[in-house]
């Protein structure tokens, strides 16, 4: 049940017609709501595969997984720049600088921490003030915390760390809200490909930190790293300013009494007439739900486990976003630059652009992937070409390369760079996308706020921990830290299937 496919609306597939349906529904936005339409009055009209409307709210919405994304990409650009590391590094004897693990370590996941404190908070003010002004408000936090983090003098690194954390509380926030107005607004039949946006934004974010690392990283003043970060900016304002065009989620609306304009959002959503069948069973279920959320009352976090089936919902949850983050991702987005200065690449900057735009071009797979494949079967094809890729990565990198002198080895080097690109293909097509469009639409809707901060708070709690300690196990155990991922990766595997 977790893991089936979305199905289209009724009706042939060569019947959609967006422009007449949209049309429709604008004509009929004064008409009475559904609830007063008789049985013999609803109509079944073609229901367009995609409006502009839902459209543009799934791209404009997923800018907030574009932040995290972007963060993402530019922090594992900064830790090589030489201005940057002459401000917040330490001096060696030679008068070069460099980051110690702690250092480097807290300067990288300290945002997760940030990260994981807002994703259990955010549910309960999503609750109270409502989804739209929610992402609006945690937009705010973001710009805060960049504020914070561009205007640390030299030699504070610590509180480019705290501003990093600062930051990080926006984006958990908006890591469980975006998806959750994704799913709550967006129509049936294509809110698996919607959610998903928000994993492909995050692909998108990364790129382009890549690239504009790239094209200032030759910089020597501080502008190397502080352009690309006081881009960021841009995109928190964008979203936080451009989410007041958009409606409240159907479901807020209709649970605090706003039924009308409940309705009027689902219709101009689906590009149907106000007395459309699809319509009335939309609202219907909606009811339905609130009327035993209702009886039941408010559902509290002991509930939360009470509910049918919720420990187990709650369980998948909290495991697929782990794992997600065991896949070792994070690896390569956070570290990668590093990474590949050691495997002797004589520019990592473009290595970590290439693997970027494999990132972000190969989450298209993904989005095919989940409207026409089951997602249990997805996740585990996925989990068992990451863990090959990463055994055949972890082996050239410990047994081939020379880490003395890894330009001697300069095949080992390109070798590595390849599996990592297939690593990223396998993820940006499977585990990237598919588990939060499974979170998403794994919770009975009186559940979702809490059940999804929990399992989002999992990702980030494990974010964190290897962000963290991942410069101190590569320095003890080099590339073989490749096959802890490809043990996470068969173990991932083996528990989708059971």
């Amino acid at each position: 049940m977790v893991f089936s496919k979305l199905r289209r609306p009724g009706g042939r597939p060569d019947t959609y017609s967006a422009g007449d349906n949209e049309a429709a529904a604008d004509r009929t936005l004064s008409t009475a709501p559904i609830q007063e339409a008789k049985e013999e009055e609803l109509v079944d009209t073609p229901i367009p595969l995609l409006t502009w409307r839902s459209f543009l709210m799934g791209v404009f919405v997923s800018m907030g997984g574009f932040l995290f994304g972007y963060d993402t990409g530019q922090i594992s650009g900064f830790l090589e720049m030489p201005n940057f590391l002459q401000r917040y590094g330490q001096q060696r004897s030679d008068g070069t600088y460099y980051f110690t693990n702690a250092r480097s370590g807290l300067i990288v996941a300290l945002l997760s921490v940030g990260t994981l404190i807002g994703a259990l908070v955010a549910a309960p003010i999503a609750d109270r003030v409502g989804r739209k002004w929610s992402i609006s408000g945690w937009s705010a936090m973001v710009c805060v915390g960049i504020t914070v983090q561009i205007s640390s003098p030299s030699g504070k690194w610590y509180q480019v760390a705290m501003g990093r954390w600062v930051a990080g509380l926006g984006v958990g926030a908006l890591s469980l809200l975006v998806p959750m107005y994704q799913a709550e607004t967006g129509p049936r039949h294509i809110r698996g490909s919607l959610v998903s946006t928000y994993q492909l934004f995050i692909t998108l974010g990364i790129f382009v930190a890549n690239c504009i690392n790239f094209g200032t990283e030759a910089m020597d003043s501080t502008a190397s790293w502080r352009i690309p970060m006081g881009i960021t900016y841009l995109w928190a304002i964008v979203l936080g300013v451009g989410i007041s065009l958009f409606p409240e989620t159907v479901r807020y609306d209709y649970r605090h009494g706003k039924v009308e304009r409940a309705t009027d959002t689902i219709a101009k959503m689906y590009g149907i007439p106000h007395n459309h069948r699809r319509l009335k069973e939309e609202l219907d279920e909606i009811k339905q739900k609130y009327e035993e959320e209702m009886a039941r009352g408010k559902v509290s976090w002991v509930q939360l486990f009470r509910g049918p089936r919720m420990k187990y919902r709650v369980a998948v949850g909290v495991a697929l976003q782990a794992l997600q983050q065991l896949t070792g991702a994070n690896y390569f987005f956070y570290y990668g630059t590093t990474i590949f200065q050691g495997a002797g690449i004589s520019n990592s900057y473009v290595t970590q652009m290439i693997l970027g735009g494999v990132n972000f071009g190969t989450t298209f797979l993904g989005l095919y992937l989940i409207e026409n494949y089951g997602r249990r079967r997805s996740l585990i094809a996925g989990a068992l070409w990451m863990f090959v890729c990463f055994m055949i990565f972890a082996s050239v990198g410990h047994f081939e390369l020379d880490r003395q002198d890894p330009e001697s080895t300069h095949t080992a080097g390109v070798v590595m760079v390849v599996f990592a690109c297939l690593f990223i293909l396998g993820f940006a097509s499977t585990w990237g996308p598919m588990v939060w469009t499974i979170i998403a639409e794994l919770y009975p809707s009186e559940y979702r706020a809490r059940a999804m901060s929990l399992a989002t708070a999992s990702n980030w709690l494990w974010n964190f921990l290897l962000a963290f300690f991942t410069p101190f196990i590569t320095s003890a155990i080099d590339f073989r830290f490749g096959y802890v991922f490809a043990g996470c990766l068969f173990l991932a595997a083996g528990l989708v299937y059971l």
